[in-house]
């Protein structure tokens, strides 16, 4: 399982996980949806105490990943499978352009 703490404008939005099934959950985090319920991260998962979840990794997320040449160095640099979305978005979405970042949350040794 691999999972990253999401900010939106420097305040902790939620989760996001890939479990160890493939699946894909985002959770917005309690006191972000109490102090920030309109500042939703895309229009297609608004602020809400439900988890989203998906086969596969969430577009607005998926669209966060650089492409094209800068996917290729991205991906030979850490030696990161192309395919392998989450790593891609662990690895490259720390420092975004614009107001989301993706911050990995280290795997516990046993895992």
């Amino acid at each position: 399982m691999r999972q990253a703490k999401v900010y939106y404008n420097e305040n902790l939005a939620g989760l996001i996980t890939e479990n160890n099934e493939g699946e894909y959950v985002f959770q917005y985090n309690s006191e972000y949806i109490v102090k920030h319920p309109q500042d939703f991260i895309t229009f297609t998962m608004p602020v809400t105490g439900k988890q989203y979840t998906s086969k596969i990794l969430f577009p607005f997320f998926e669209g966060l990943i650089p492409e094209g040449w800068l996917l290729d160095i991205a991906s030979q640099s850490w030696r990161i499978n192309k395919n392998d979305r989450m790593g891609l978005l662990l690895a490259c979405c720390q420092n975004c352009i614009g107001a989301v970042s993706v911050v990995p949350i280290p795997q516990n040794d046993g895992e």
